[in-house]
């Protein structure tokens, strides 16, 4: 965005931009948590607004690898799945044993070494190792000692969840332009693009719907007045969407 018009959204010298940090329910693909911020928070400062909930899994990227906030998470009663960087420093202290078979490659707990990453994190982490389909080699850090390690990896895959309703957002809930310039008048109107995501994919897990959001959302794009059952509306589309392959052929009858 313009700096002169949003100087509040900082971001670099002569731009502006908005993030929007998000925590998904996997249980549901519905956001549990969003905070709206200025271009230059960096990602992993949001994990000190965020109030954890005891027994929760939270699956991040590399990004968010703070000791001393994943730690709070610990403490918390919170677990936590991340990927470990590649100086990543450690002492190994027990390994478990492992099928090689499965792509396991090891399972291990270990401490911190270095001094500032001990201080903030003293207790133990797990270490996995996993060798993917294609061959990567895949690090994981957690904080739950008794879950399979096959399990914290399927976790982890999860993550892509996130990934898809970002892009989700970017395709189909895109903001062309901006009614207001002021913070309240932008976070606003972000808020009502959540917001219409939120509400149709309720709908369409409630009605039990096999059309995409993307689908339901054309159909109630053109049909905002319409006094019919939503169920009605949906089901007729999604039935009638395929009556002729050609979309520029004309309906005779």
């Amino acid at each position: 965005m313009c700096l002169s018009l949003f100087p509040w959204a900082k971001f670099r010298k002569t731009k502006a931009a908005v993030k929007l940090h998000t925590l998904l329910d996997l249980r549901g693909a519905i956001p549990s948590f969003i905070h709206i911020s200025d271009g230059k928070l960096h990602d992993v400062n949001v994990l000190d607004v965020l109030i954890a909930e005891p027994g929760a899994f939270y699956v991040m990227d590399r990004g968010y690898l703070d000791f001393e906030r994943l730690y709070r998470l610990h403490q918390a009663a919170s677990f936590f799945v991340t990927r470990a960087k590649s100086n990543f420093k450690f002492k190994r202290m027990y390994s478990r044993p492992v099928d090689r078979g499965t792509g396991l490659l090891c399972d291990q707990e270990v401490e911190l070494v270095v001094f500032y990453s001990r201080r903030d994190y003293p207790a133990r982490l797990r270490r996995i190792r996993y060798r993917d389909a294609e061959g990567r080699r895949l690090v994981f850090l957690t904080n739950h000692m008794t879950l399979a390690p096959l399990t914290i990896c399927e976790l982890y895959r999860s993550r892509w969840q996130v990934e898809l309703f970002f892009k989700w957002i970017k395709q189909h809930l895109r903001i062309k332009r901006f009614f207001g310039t002021s913070e309240n008048a932008v976070k606003t109107q972000v808020w009502i693009a959540v917001a219409v995501y939120v509400l149709v994919a309720i709908v369409r897990k409630r009605l039990n719907l096999e059309l995409s959001l993307h689908e339901m959302l054309q159909i109630l794009s053109i049909t905002p007045f319409e006094k019919i059952p939503m169920i009605q509306l949906l089901t007729y589309s999604a039935t009638n969407e395929d009556i002729h392959d050609d979309p520029n052929q004309l309906i005779l009858l």
